[in-house]
């Protein structure tokens, strides 16, 4: 099983794995917003959702006022409800055939589960970071 190593980027991700689901909602909410504004909700909102089950039945209100501080709460709210709903009862080979999901957390979950990451070509700036650290550090494999 790929286990992917620590890099000195400490992306998120690298914290939530091996958390296939929590890695994804990451992702989601990293969308238009920074990795510091993600860090100040990502506790509180796996404190009062740890697993997808509690976030597909999640209280609009009380998860609207979780992740409010990152912008277009109402949207998130829909997308991350919805999102895990389809992560638990969708047949899915890849995330970007669950709601929500766009290239940037289909190649962070290609990098970080799948070890695919000689395939990704990533167009975010910390995955690129990441995957080009990963490329140097296994140049001549």
């Amino acid at each position: 099983m790929w286990q992917p190593p620590k890099s000195p980027y400490n992306l998120l991700q690298e914290s939530l794995w091996p958390n296939e689901w929590r890695v994804l909602v990451s992702c989601l909410l990293l969308n238009l917003t920074t990795r510091k504004q993600v860090e100040k909700v990502i506790d509180d909102l796996f404190l009062k959702y740890p697993e997808p089950e509690s976030m597909a039945q999640a209280n609009e209100g009380e998860l609207k006022d979780i992740i409010r501080t990152l912008g277009l709460a109402n949207k998130r709210v829909k997308t991350l409800k919805r999102f895990s709903q389809e992560y638990l009862t969708k047949s899915w080979k890849m995330p970007i055939e669950l709601y929500g999901c766009g290239k940037y957390a289909n190649d962070a979950w290609r990098i970080f589960f799948r070890g695919d990451w000689k395939a990704v070509e990533p167009n975010d700036h910390a995955l690129n970071d990441y995957h080009g650290w990963l490329k140097s550090a296994n140049e001549g494999d």
